[in-house]
């Protein structure tokens, strides 16, 4: 850690529990965004040192910048502020998508600094900086996006920060593979628990709903502008996983049709072996 200088940018939920996390293990940190009172509250609960509106006051001291934005804001960040970079600066972020502006961004960079792409892989339905707590990092997945333009020392930096917000494990993906994982793991889970939401045609559906309902829709509460740019930035990957879910749901359905229970056997025999593979793989990373 030593002296190192770590600014946000971007004091909502996920800004505001990285900076707290952060602060909590000894770094200076302190965050920069458009809102005065995201500012102000993040000072007075000592989750910052100090806030800014004015980047260029504080960005000549920082070390580490993470951008805690959208992404197509974050290239618009450096496109403006790129000249008050200071030298030796490491640039990283939270965004769910990669490959189609990391070329951009790196290119953006000013001589000796350079861009290590990231992507938390948590948090929460609530938004703004007084429902962030680095809580929800703790034993989350941690994804880094290396690519040949990076230095062992950057990609070392962004770990660093990973392992001291209690990240369980941290992996290192090309841009174009990450996008493709994140297209299954992430972004398809979200547009079924949408597509079964918006699928509801019972007013009384809350009557009677239990614990699969609930864990299945609670990540239905979307950012609809961050996550419509997510989806449509990384719609080929996004597209496939899709229709990969419908023909194993067709198989479902066509069982239901011709009432072949053996079909229907099969498919939650190996639903419930690759599941408990998934959970016994977890624990090993936990232990």
């Amino acid at each position: 850690m030593g002296e190192r200088r770590v600014t946000i940018v971007g004091m909502g939920l996920m800004g505001a529990s990285m900076a707290e996390g952060l602060t909590r293990k000894g770094y200076r940190v302190s965050g920069i965004d458009v809102d005065r009172r995201a500012l102000d509250y993040c000072r007075d609960k000592g989750i910052i040192e100090e806030g800014y509106e004015r980047p260029e006051e504080i960005l000549g001291e920082t070390d580490l910048l993470i951008m805690a934005i959208y992404p197509k804001g974050m290239i618009k960040f450096i496109e403006k502020y790129r000249g008050e970079f200071k030298k030796g600066l490491v640039l990283t972020d939270i965004c769910g998508i990669k490959l189609s502006f990391v070329d951009e961004v790196q290119k953006l960079m000013p001589q000796g600094c350079q861009f290590v792409g990231a992507h938390p892989m948590a948090g929460r339905e609530k938004t703004g900086a007084e429902h962030g707590e680095p809580e929800i990092f703790l034993g989350a997945n941690f994804i880094v996006t290396p690519t040949e333009r990076n230095t062992e020392e950057g990609i070392a930096a962004v770990e660093e920060i990973a392992r001291d917000l209690s990240f369980g494990r941290i992996s290192r993906l090309s841009p174009a593979r990450h996008d493709n994982m994140v297209a299954f793991t992430s972004q398809l889970t979200h547009a079924i628990a949408v597509a079964l939401v918006n699928s509801d045609r019972d007013e009384d559906t809350y009557s009677f709903t239990g614990d699969s309902y609930r864990e299945l829709t609670r990540i239905a509460m979307i950012n609809e502008e961050l996550w419509s740019e997510l989806f449509l930035e990384n719609r080929e990957n996004l597209i496939g996983k899709i229709e990969d879910f419908q023909e194993k749901l067709e198989v479902i359905k066509g069982a239901l049709l011709s009432g072949e229970g053996e079909i229907l056997k099969r498919e939650f025999r190996s639903s419930t072996a690759r599941r408990k593979q998934l959970r016994e793989k977890r624990n090993e990373v936990d232990l």
